[in-house]
């Protein structure tokens, strides 16, 4: 039998909230791409805002 390997610990990552800004949007079949990225760090990822079926609907009241 031989000696398991162990890989090397990784380096602790700095964790923090990201805080995302968007770079660009483009319209699609699919909807809206997002281009974003982290304004702290160098984190980007790419969201879907996907096409709705449904009529938009308020997720706040008017106050007053």
């Amino acid at each position: 039998m031989t000696a398991p390997r162990l890989l090397p610990a990784a380096a602790p990552a700095l964790l923090h909230e990201h805080a995302w800004l968007t770079e660009s949007v483009h319209a699609t079949s699919e909807g809206r791409v997002r281009y974003v990225r982290c304004a702290e760090c160098a984190a980007r990822r790419v969201d879907l805002d996907a096409v709705s079926v449904t009529p938009a609907s308020a997720i706040s009241r008017e106050i007053g």
